[in-house]
């Protein structure tokens, strides 16, 4: 599972979606091209917006919801906490060393 994080994350636009969602999560499809559009200049596709979405939501990153018509997009940090608990441990007050 972190191989699909870090696969997610090596692409600028995934992280560009990734930082959108953060500013405001729940965002449909529609949305979140709109705001590539405006705030970074990417005129992409939907369907390659779409594509890096799945690669998101398959490392777990974005989950999506259906209301009605629409599917909204939503951040989900677990993936990350995972990681960073992996290689920071947990923490643990630090104690003062003592000087001889």
């Amino acid at each position: 599972m972190a191989d699909d994080v870090f696969k997610a994350l090596a692409d600028p636009t995934r992280r560009r979606i990734l930082d959108g969602l953060v500013e405001r999560n729940s965002q449909t499809l529609f949305e979140i091209c709109a705001r590539l559009a405006t705030r970074h200049g990417l005129g992409l596709s939907r369907q390659a917006v779409s594509q890096h979405l799945a690669v998101l939501e398959a490392a777990g990153l974005v989950v999506t919801r259906r209301e009605g018509r629409y599917k909204f997009h939503d951040l989900n940090t677990d993936p990350l906490e995972h990681i960073v608990s992996r290689w920071l441990g947990p923490k643990t007050p630090k104690t003062p060393e003592s000087t001889p």
